[in-house]
């Protein structure tokens, strides 16, 4: 994901990352359940049509070298003349290597990268160590490592690139222990295995796994000083230089910093040359991203290359080329800017919390006092923190990363933003009016993010508030606190819209149109991509048109609502689904899971997900303080003797059924996606500090008289 300098310019848990995971498939097992749901989605899926599947023999040569640990700030012409002369006429891009992490260790080993190489899905190791030494083309103790697997929450089918080639045909061979991992077929076996590169011989072979294991061993060995690093580097570089010389003319060359070495995960260096591949930035629709790739694509890549179809079970997508040129620089860019991302996160939101929970209990007191001039200023401040969140994204068009004291340049970013889009909501005819302010800075949350993900989801990217490529969660489209700012805006932003527009007829028109796009993008797998958003932002803006279209919202009605956005969602899957295995998303990919049997792991480890989020006290805690202000001191005026929600619900009704369906996509959304109270805190710090400002407003008598009245047409 290449960044320019000036600006941001490059998107879990599986469910929601490129694909989701697929488990090997067990003969017998679930039976039942893949010939039942075969036959329901085959006969459904017969509108759109299944894509075909085409074996042949492989065709040319692979060679994939592992460098595990490597980066691209290691890379210089000095250092490694060999790796540096390799990324000039191949096409680069940066690696995410996310496979499964150790307990308590957020990085990927190397025997987690080799073996997640082998499945095309993120595997599991049994400790952070080299490989063990083979004895011949065996891997030793193979049947333990399937079992792991096994035992795995992403049910990794290691083996399936070996098995691939080699049931097409095709011989393998393997130079060195880790290697021998990743070009294994599904016995744990390859065609040839050498210790040394010098004594392979790579006619006869279609796929050769070479590796530099240097940097990674020396770290193992005894951790690594900075010239530690240097030298161990150096001497992956000549490794890598006797393997190039080794490789057949023609043949596809993959290289690929395949684990951490490091404490701390970091992105890694991707290289591809051949017949297929030029000099610019590499991409893979697993992202989306130009100049980002990750681990489990380069087992697609290698099996495409050979010309052999990419298994079920590869979560990965091919990689290819674009004509943006590559920069070293700006890939170890990328780096650095995640890894300052993964510093700054927790203290922002530590310091995001205890900030709004300290706004809510002097708001708290100077509402109850009726204070008048303070109260005009808690309005201001209310905007402002209502505009917070949004900021958070657009941050990522200035790189606050780069400079030396990130922390306060975010921090500094975020509110300068914040203040211009409260500038703007205080500028206009609207400031005086109860649903001004609110409606400026919703629409912005809503249109910002709208288009964002339309052309590309760049402001997520390593925002704050976004995902981060090291991680792997998700790379495009919506993520779960960005759909929070996202759902919340829009409805409030629709609120404020029917409030203007004042005839009854257009405001619901407008309403439903604008509504119903912003729901389509949310899902639309080029789009938002967003499988548990859809559902909970239907029932929640359904409960807002009900309430506008002054209709009950009864347990029938919702019901149906609800029933209708799980068909919304299963339609836009089997649309997804129909198109070829490489260009779904993991909307399409739980389809066939579905068909599979598996669907109910993956349902599993989602809600175990969600649950788990109640651990997260800072986000929890702010929940449960945003509601207790909402409910406790704006929406019980009798309690707390103050009337300014009652009275802003007089100026404006929309503000209600806006809040309640907002509220109501929020806390459907905790409940069905695997962020959990994420949902809820990121919906709330939107929704309260713009329901205070309005309320405050409302106490302040606009220009005009306000009516509860619509006129009809």
């Amino acid at each position: 994901m290449h960044r320019p300098s000036t600006t941001e310019a490059a998107r879990g848990d599986a469910p929601d990352t490129a694909a989701p995971s697929v488990r090997p498939r067990t003969p017998g097992r679930s039976w039942i359940a893949r010939t039942v749901w075969g036959l329901l989605i085959a006969v459904l899926a017969g509108l759109f049509g299944l894509p075909g599947t085409a074996y042949a023999a492989p065709r040319g040569q692979v060679v994939i070298i592992g460098v595990p640990g490597l980066e691209w700030a290691d890379l210089s012409p000095a250092r490694t003349p060999n790796l540096w002369k390799l990324a000039g006429s191949a096409a680069d891009a940066s690696l995410s290597t996310r496979a499964v992490p150790l307990e308590g260790r957020g990085i990927t080993c190397p025997v987690a990268g080799w073996l997640t190489v082998s499945a095309g899905q993120r595997a599991a190791s049994p400790g952070c160590e080299p490989p063990v030494q083979s004895r011949g083309a065996t891997v030793p103790d193979w049947q333990a490592l399937v079992d792991l697997q096994r035992q795995s929450s992403f049910q990794a089918r290691i083996g399936t690139l070996g098995q691939a080639v080699k049931d097409a045909g095709g011989k393998t061979v393997a130079v060195g222990p880790g290697a021998l991992l990743a070009a294994a077929d599904l016995s744990g076996n390859t065609t040839s295995y050498f210790g040394s590169i010098g004594d392979l011989d790579p006619s006869g072979y279609q796929l050769i796994v070479a590796e530099a294991p240097e940097i990674s061993d020396a770290w193992l060995a005894n951790g690594m000083s900075d010239r530690g690093r240097e030298q161990a580097v150096a001497a992956a570089d000549t490794t890598v230089g006797a393997i190039l010389a080794k490789v057949p003319q023609g043949a596809t060359v993959l290289v690929g910093g395949v684990s951490d070495a490091r404490a701390g995960a970091h992105l890694h260096v991707a290289m591809a040359s051949g017949p297929s591949f030029g000099t610019g930035l590499l991409t893979a629709s697993s992202t989306r991203q130009v100049g980002l790739v990750t681990i489990t694509d380069l087992t697609a890549t290698a099996l495409t290359a050979l010309g052999l179809p990419v298994p079920d079970g590869v979560v990965g997508r091919a990689w290819t080329p674009t004509a943006q040129p590559a920069d070293p620089k700006a890939l170890a860019d990328d780096d650095l800017a995640s890894q300052v991302l993964r510093d700054v996160r927790e203290p922002f939101f530590f310091a995001l919390v205890m900030i709004q929970v300290l706004f809510y209990a002097v708001a708290s007191v100077i509402m109850r006092r009726q204070l008048a001039a303070a109260g005009r200023a808690m309005m201001i401040v209310g905007v402002v923190s209502g505009a917070v969140p949004i900021s958070t994204f657009l941050a990522q068009l200035v790189p606050w990363w780069s400079v030396a004291h990130p922390m306060p340049a975010l921090v500094g970013t975020i509110l300068g933003f914040a203040l211009l889009i409260a500038g703007i909501a205080f500028a206009g005819p609207w400031r005086r009016d109860v649903m001004g302010p609110l409606g400026v800075v919703a629409g912005v949350s809503s249109v910002a993010l709208l288009l964002d993900v339309m052309t590309g989801s760049h402001l997520q990217v390593n925002a704050v508030t976004g995902y981060e490529p090291v991680t792997g969660g998700r790379f495009y489209g919506f993520g779960n606190m960005a759909f929070a700012v996202y759902s919340t805006g829009t409805i409030l932003f629709l609120a404020a819209a029917a409030h203007f527009i004042r005839r009854r007829t257009p405001a619901l028109v407008f309403c439903a149109v604008y509504g119903l796009f912003a729901i389509a993008a949310d899902g639309w797998p080029s789009w938002g991509a967003d499988f548990g958003g859809v559902p909970s932002f239907v029932l929640g803006f359904a409960v807002f048109m009900l309430l506008m279209a002054s209709l009950r919202v009864s347990v029938a009605r919702l019901a149906l609502i609800a029933v209708g956005g799980a068909a919304l969602i299963t339609v836009i899957a089997l649309a997804d689904w129909s198109r070829p295995a490489e260009q779904r998303t993991h909307l399409g990919a739980f389809v066939q899971q579905v068909i599979d049997g598996e669907a109910g792991g993956v349902l599993a480890r989602k809600l175990g997900a969600m649950l788990g989020t109640l651990g997260n006290w800072p986000l929890t805690l702010l929940s449960l303080v945003a509601v207790a202000f909402l409910f406790l001191v704006l929406a019980r005026p009798r309690e707390m003797r103050v009337a300014a929600l009652s009275v802003a619900y007089e100026q404006a009704p929309e503000l209600r059924a806006g809040l309640i369906g907002a509220l109501t996509t929020a806390f459907a959304g905790f409940l069905i996606n695997d962020s959990g109270i994420a949902i809820p805190a990121m919906a709330l710090t939107v929704a309260v500090p713009l329901t205070l400002a309005a309320a405050v407003r409302a106490e302040t008598p606009p220009p005009r008289a306000a009516t509860t009245e619509r006129p009809e047409t």
